[in-house]
């Protein structure tokens, strides 16, 4: 399992970026892919990169079809090989599960 965490947003439209957050998490919502939404980021499990960058081009191609000329993404991956891993295997691990 893949772990990916996602900031997508354009910083071209204004102070104020909700409008376009809120269609991003639809899309990922919308992806198949189990996610949790925070205040800063959406951590996503994946089955590969493919399905998580699937996502991230999804994303981008939504902001840029509601006409941002500019995007800022930040992408954190955690792809682990030795074991599996998920966001709830992650947080038990530290106690906060």
């Amino acid at each position: 399992m893949i772990i990916g965490e996602l900031a997508i947003f354009p910083t071209s439209e204004g102070a104020s970026v909700s409008k376009y957050v809120r269609e991003v998490i639809k899309v990922i919502e919308n992806s198949g892919l189990k996610s949790y939404t925070g205040g800063m980021a959406t951590t996503l499990e994946a089955p590969s990169l493919k399905a998580l960058f699937d996502v991230v081009e999804a994303t981008d191609k939504m902001l840029v079809d509601m006409g941002a000329q500019r995007i800022h993404i930040d992408l954190r991956v955690d792809h682990r090989l030795d074991k599996e891993a998920t966001v709830a295997s992650k947080l038990k691990s530290v106690d906060k599960f």
